[in-house]
């Protein structure tokens, strides 16, 4: 008996981590734009992951059959949005002008290709405020970066 479960946890080890293996990059590329830090310099991106990928090892036997990376997703998703909060210091990423939710929204949607009423189910918002919030960071992303705050100069007229 003991042999078994040493076989299988084995197994369970080695598919596990063939998913990691071909799956961690992109996952933590979409991390890393959630949480809108560099590239190089991420840290709670890669926290965010390993809890994620922890939750799914977790899972791993109960999946039968899921797609253990939409899994992983949508971990990510409800954990950024649970803490969302933490996410709103500027961290010099190239999302970090959006707020959590719409960052949620442009990853999943236009990074991950997650599909409208899919996205609306995993926030558990109606399609038509996705569509919306989706939307409007595109148009924050295409317009031109903010100026930084600085002091209000008037110029007085004679």
């Amino acid at each position: 008996m003991r042999e078994r479960q040493a076989i299988r946890h084995r197994r369970r080890a080695r598919e596990f981590e063939a998913f990691v293996a071909g799956a961690a990059g992109r996952l933590l590329h979409a991390t890393t734009l959630l949480t809108a830090e560099p590239a190089d310099d991420n840290p709670r991106a890669r926290r965010l992951l390993t809890a994620a990928l922890a939750r799914t090892y977790a899972d791993w036997d109960r999946l039968r059959g899921e797609d253990p990376y939409d899994r992983t997703r949508q971990e990510l998703a409800a954990r950024f949005a649970r803490g969302a909060w933490h996410y709103r210091q500027h961290g010099g990423g190239v999302l970090e002008r959006l707020t959590p939710q719409e960052r949620l929204v442009l990853v999943l949607r236009l990074y991950e290709g997650v599909a409208e009423e899919q996205t609306a189910a995993l926030l558990g918002l109606p399609a038509e405020r996705v569509r919306a919030i989706c939307t409007r960071a595109t148009a924050t992303m295409r317009s031109g970066p903010r100026a930084p705050a600085g002091p209000v100069r008037t110029v007085a007229t004679p």
